[in-house]
C-alpha cells in the first residue's frame, strides 16, 4: 500500500490524539493528519494544533520552534507544484519515520526520509535525510519501489537487533564477519542507485570504490527504528572521505536482511547554516 497525499484526509482526519499517547499505530496515524493538515494543505494556522513550542527542528535550513515550522509550511505552500509520495511509513513507540517522493523542489524530484517523535500529543522533534532522484539502479530497482507490507509485528525487537548488530559489526568495527549470517545469500534486492541485487553486487560495487581509492565508514550509529520486518538506522560517517549521514531501510524476512533502500547525503559543513540542533 502507498500512502499518497492525496488519501490521507480521508484516512487520519477524525484522530484526535491523547496527551502522553505511545500506542504506535495511533503515533503513526497523527503524524500523518498533522502532515496532511499542515505541510500538503499549506495550512500555516494548524500547526499550533500538532507541533509543541519547543519543536526540535535537524534540518539546518529551518529553525527550531514552532514559528520555524511555521516558515517550513510557509515555504511548501508558496512552492509550485509541491507534491508528496509517502511509500513507507514504520512506528516504532513515540517514533514515525517516514520514505518519501516529494516533487516541486527543482526539475529533479527529492527522494528522502523524514522522521518525527511525538510527545505529549504534538510533534516535538524531526530529523530528515534527502538527496535527488536518480535513474535506476544496474537491477532496474529506482529509491522507493519495492515492498510496503509491514508484517512480522512479533519480530520488530530480533529485527532490530539484527540490524544494530551488522551496522556495529560489518561498517563501524569493519570486522571479517560471515554476511550471511545478516543478509540472505538468496534474495537481496537493492535500491541503492549504484548497487546491483545480491552479495554478488554489492562485491562488485565495494571493489570498484576500492579501486578507485574510496571508501565507506560509518563511525556511528545514532538511532534504530523498526516495526516488523521494517528496520531503519540513521548514521554517520565518511565516503570517499567527505562526512556523510545514512540512512538505511531494511527488510527482513526469516531474519535475514531481504531488501534495502538508502539515502546518503553529505553532512552540513561549516558554511551552511545552521539552527543549533545538530544533523542528529
Amino acid at each position: 500500500m502507498h500512502f499518497r497525499a492525496a488519501i490521507l484526509a480521508g484516512c487520519v482526519a477524525t484522530l484526535v490524539p491523547a496527551l502522553g499517547m505511545a500506542d504506535s499505530a495511533e503515533t503513526k496515524a497523527f503524524v500523518l493528519e498533522a502532515l496532511q493538515n499542515t505541510l500538503l494543505a499549506g495550512d500555516v494556522d494548524a500547526v499550533d494544533r500538532y507541533f509543541a513550542e519547543d519543536y526540535i527542528q535537524h534540518n539546518p535550513m529551518f529553525a527550531d520552534g514552532v514559528e520555524g515550522q511555521k516558515a517550513v509550511v510557509g515555504f511548501l505552500s508558496a512552492t509550485e507544484g509541491f507534491k508528496a509520495e509517502y511509500v513507507r511509513v514504520i512506528a516504532d513507540d513515540d517514533i514515525v519515520a517516514i520514505h518519501a517522493r516529494y516533487e516541486g523542489f527543482g526539475p529533479t524530484a527529492t527522494i528522502g526520509f523524514d522522521v518525527f517523535r511525538v510527545e505529549d500529543g504534538k510533534i516535538a522533534e524531526h530529523w530528515d535525510n534527502l538527496i535527488a532522484e536518480t535513474p535506476p539502479n544496474p537491477s532496474g530497482h529506482t529509491q522507493i519501489d519495492g515492498a510496503t507490507e509491514i508484517t512480522d509485528l512479533d519480530k520488530t525487537e530480533a529485527n532490530k537487533a539484527t540490524v544494530t548488530d551488522f551496522i556495529t559489526r560489518s561498517l563501524i568495527n569493519q570486522e571479517d564477519i560471515d554476511i550471511t549470517q545478516y543478509i540472505s545469500p538468496v534474495t537481496y534486492i537493492q535500491h541503492n542507485p549504484m548497487v546491483a541485487d545480491g552479495l554478488e553486487g554489492f562485491g562488485a560495487f565495494m571493489a570498484e570504490m576500492a579501486a578507485q581509492g574510496m571508501t565507506m565508514e560509518y563511525s556511528v550509529l545514532h538511532r534504530v527504528i523498526g516495526e516488523g520486518n521494517f528496520v531503519l538506522t540513521m548514521s554517520e560517517g565518511t565516503l570517499g572521505g567527505q562526512p556523510q549521514a545514512f540512512y538505511d531501510l531494511f527488510r527482513l524476512d526469516d531474519g535475514l536482511i531481504v531488501e534495502h533502500w538508502d539515502v546518503i547525503a553529505p553532512m552540513p559543513g561549516p558554511d551552511a547554516p545552521h539552527n543549533g540542533s545538530g544533523k542528529f
